[in-house]
């Protein structure tokens, strides 16, 4: 039978994961669904859109992941698309994820829910983990105290996962109503004052009667548009109800809500858990020292810092180690030249090409990814977040921008494609524009290819200190001009744990990929088609239209003007070009080499300067064509800015 037979017969179901971030959702998402996965945007949205199917018991079922959120709010574009999916499109059971550890904070949601009356079955995920902490939850009185099926799981490892799909297909026929929960007197007392005014009006709104009341009287502006779009008299009456309950409690009426919320989910975690005694483990010493108000800074540059530390050192003893193999090896016939002057370039070209790959992404890129995985896979990263949080407001961002920004020491286009974790349009046009200034892997390809091999690592290790600085004073520039206010930052912190070998193995190879399968071909390619260009006297007449710029303002040779130009298309072709027009991997041979201060100058520029087209594409894809020119026009500038006075500045300490 068909699935559109099935959905015909009543035999399908349609099922959405809700809950908080990092509470296991997409691994339970991963599990149910396996490969069976459809990923892409909603409709008319950035925010990524996971759907996925599977069989159960003769149902066609179909779960819909949606994005990891803490309330019904309109601060930003996840929270918007869950509420609408929830209230119009509604599915026929919401399955809300919830991590057992840190319960009462999960139940926030859950509350909010309810609220909206819709078939819930509560998935209790990692009851492993509450157990290491001596956390225990009685089900029954969970489920007696929400009025709906609890499930408990351990998603990682497939447990609860039939029973949880049992509930599903129970509530799904059954439909039990789901009845929200009861507030303090006062307040429900003006809930359902509003209530029935709107239930009078009869303003087919499509949302919950009850809901909409409450997200009146917290003042959601899109809600009291859409309200205020069918009576006035709603909007009035709301208001009212509204100003009285301010009065009562003397405070605004979002706080008083929220604050009825947390009460409830405090009472209802503290009937359902028995908290067992917890010895202090290694886990809880760390927690401690990465998030204490002092030396939670430290260990938060001390991570960045290894980071980058363990790159440029292990980095540049794997590719001294690949030098000395490559110079053992000279597959080139030395006869060709004069028997064959272009294909000896061609091969020349190739084989430059490939030793540049070898000794430039496997032993810099690589390392890199391998430690960025485990710390993320440890819990460390979201810690080094949230100790950043308040240096990252300078910058009209919050902590959690970090996360992007250092990914995109990465690679550009993935770490802008992460910005969605950032609530507001304004905070991701801001992260996007710093991470285009971050030293990507091309970059740093460049950087310990010209500067840390020939000038010392200690010249290529200032040159990122020099961009950390300037992204921070754009950033502040930045924050200025563009319209707005910050956000307070809002993340889940999950416990710490071992870094799996499998999850960070596979996180390093899903990002190295992509470099090895473009990057390498570009260089070979890339490196022989140069040296035919070189070879038929097309790139000089660029180089010397170019030369006012190079060769005056930046002080680089006359060939600095086709390498720049061939770096808009990838930051490496800026090294390809230079081995291929030089014919040698020393790019210090005299003469038509650079000098040490011309090495530095070029590797600023090339850290700086306009974005590769990937990057751009990405950029026009997430924010428009406008504020991608405006973002390639900030990069020019600065670096061309910033690399004529380097010169100078260079030239007079006599490096």
């Amino acid at each position: 039978m068909s699935c559109d037979e099935n959905k015909a017969n009543g035999k399908h179901i349609t099922v959405a994961l809700a809950g908080n971030a990092n509470v296991g959702k997409s691994v339970l998402f991963n599990q149910l669904t396996g490969s069976d996965q459809i990923i892409g945007n909603w409709p008319g949205k950035t925010v990524d859109r996971a759907e996925g199917s599977l069989r159960f018991e003769g149902y066609d079922i179909t779960v819909i992941d949606l994005p990891g959120i803490y309330s019904f709010s309109t601060f930003s574009m996840e929270e918007m698309v869950s509420r609408d999916y929830i209230a119009l499109e509604k599915p026929d059971v919401v399955v809300n994820v919830l991590d057992a550890s840190i319960l009462e904070r999960n139940l926030f949601f859950t509350i909010q829910l309810m609220e909206m009356g819709v078939p819930l079955i509560v998935c209790l995920n990692q009851v492993d983990e509450a157990k290491k902490k001596g956390i225990s939850i009685d089900k029954e009185k969970l489920e007696e105290a929400l009025g709906v099926p609890v499930v408990f799981a351990i998603a990682t490892r497939g447990e609860g996962l039939y029973e949880l799909m049992g509930e599903v297909v129970r509530v799904a026929n059954e439909k039990p109503p789901t009845k929200p929960l009861s507030y303090h007197k006062d307040v429900e007392e003006k809930i359902e004052k509003l209530q029935s005014a709107l239930e009078k009006e009869n303003l087919d709104l499509k949302y919950p009667s009850r809901w909409v009341s409450i997200k009146l009287i917290e003042g959601d502006s899109e809600i009291n548009k859409i309200v205020g779009e069918k009576s006035a008299v709603a909007i009035d009456t709301a208001k009212a109800i509204s100003a009285e309950l301010q009065c009562s409690y003397e405070e605004k009426c979002f706080s008083i809500i929220a604050q009825e919320r947390y009460a409830l989910a405090n009472s209802i975690a503290a009937s359902a858990l028995q908290q067992n005694e917890i010895w202090s483990s290694s886990s809880d010493k760390l927690e401690w020292l990465t998030t204490h108000r002092v030396w939670g800074y430290f260990t938060s540059a001390g991570v960045i810092a290894g980071l980058l530390l363990w790159t440029f050192f292990v980095g540049n003893a794997l590719s001294g180690l690949i030098s000395e193999g490559l110079n053992l090896i000279n597959p080139i016939d030395p006869a060709l030249s004069t028997t064959q002057p272009i294909l000896s370039i061609i091969l020349n070209g190739i084989w430059d090409g490939i030793g540049a790959g070898l000794t430039l992404i496997i032993p810099f890129v690589i390392p890199f990814y391998l430690l960025l995985a485990a710390i993320e896979d440890s819990g460390l990263l979201t810690r080094v977040a949230f100790m950043m949080d308040s240096v990252m407001h300078k910058m009209g961002l919050h902590g959690k921008a970090l996360i992007p920004i250092i990914l995109g020491y990465g690679c550009s286009v993935p770490a802008i494609h992460s910005c969605k974790i950032m609530e507001t349009r304004r905070e991701r046009l801001l992260a996007a524009f710093a991470i285009t200034f971050a030293p990507c892997s091309a970059r740093t390809i460049i950087l310990f290819g010209m500067v840390g091999l020939f000038v010392g690592v200690q010249w290529a290790l200032l040159l990122y200190v020099i961009d950390v600085l300037i992204i921070f004073a754009l950033g502040r520039i930045a924050m200025k001009a563009v319209p707005g206010k910050s956000t307070g930052l809002i993340m889940e912190m999950g416990s710490f744990k071992r870094p799996s070998a499998k999850v960070v193995f596979k996180q390093t190879w899903a990002r190295t990929k992509s470099l090895i399968y473009v990057v390498f071909p570009i260089y070979i390619i890339g490196s022989a088609l140069i040296q035919v260009l070189f070879a038929l006297n097309v790139l000089t007449p660029i180089s010397d239209a170019m030369a006012p710029l190079t060769v005056w303002w930046l002080g680089l040779p006359a060939i600095a003007g086709v390498l720049l130009i061939l770096g808009t298309v990838r930051k490496e072709l800026i090294l390809v070009g230079a081995i291929a027009i030089l014919g040698t991997t020393n790019l210090m041979i005299q003469p038509g080499g650079f000098t040490a201060v011309q090495l530095v100058v070029i590797a600023l520029v090339a850290m700086l300067y306009i974005p590769c087209i990937s990057t751009m594409a990405i950029l026009g894809k997430e924010f428009g064509w406008k504020a991608t020119a405006v973002i390639t026009g900030a990069n020019i500038g600065v670096a061309l800015l910033i690399g004529g006075l380097a010169f100078r500045l260079l030239t007079l300490l006599g490096l």
